[in-house]
């Protein structure tokens, strides 16, 4: 999606999105085998198409777009493990959520814990 998306704009995982995205969360459940994280790092569009993913997932997989495959049916829990593979944190990617830096967003969790 393009650059002027809100960060904060809520993205529903109902049945539908789960429906949208089932073959998209069952590749990034893969990534629980070391296998499957070296078989995706050798050729990383070919294991998107090993899975059936649509062209828009497949390119948000390759552009590392974690916010567009939220709108594309990701589950935060399985993307969770492709955020992982890109060495980003759950504090990484809540920040990405609320258009926050990695440390703002660590703060901001802190302070909410006082």
């Amino acid at each position: 999606m393009n650059a002027a998306r809100n960060p904060l704009d809520t993205v529903t995982f109902d049945g539908p999105k789960a429906t949208q995205g089932y073959n998209l969360n069952k590749m990034c459940y893969s990534f629980n085998e070391a296998s499957a994280r070296e078989a995706f790092k050798a050729d990383e569009a070919a294991y998107c198409d090993r899975f059936g993913l649509t062209g828009e997932q497949k390119e948000a997989i390759l552009k590392r777009d974690i916010l567009r495959l939220l709108e594309l049916g990701g589950s935060i829990y399985y993307l969770a493990k492709f955020a992982g593979l890109l060495g980003l944190s759950v504090q990484d990617v809540g920040g990405l959520q609320t258009g926050m830096s990695t440390e703002a967003f660590k703060e901001k969790l802190v302070r909410a814990g006082d």
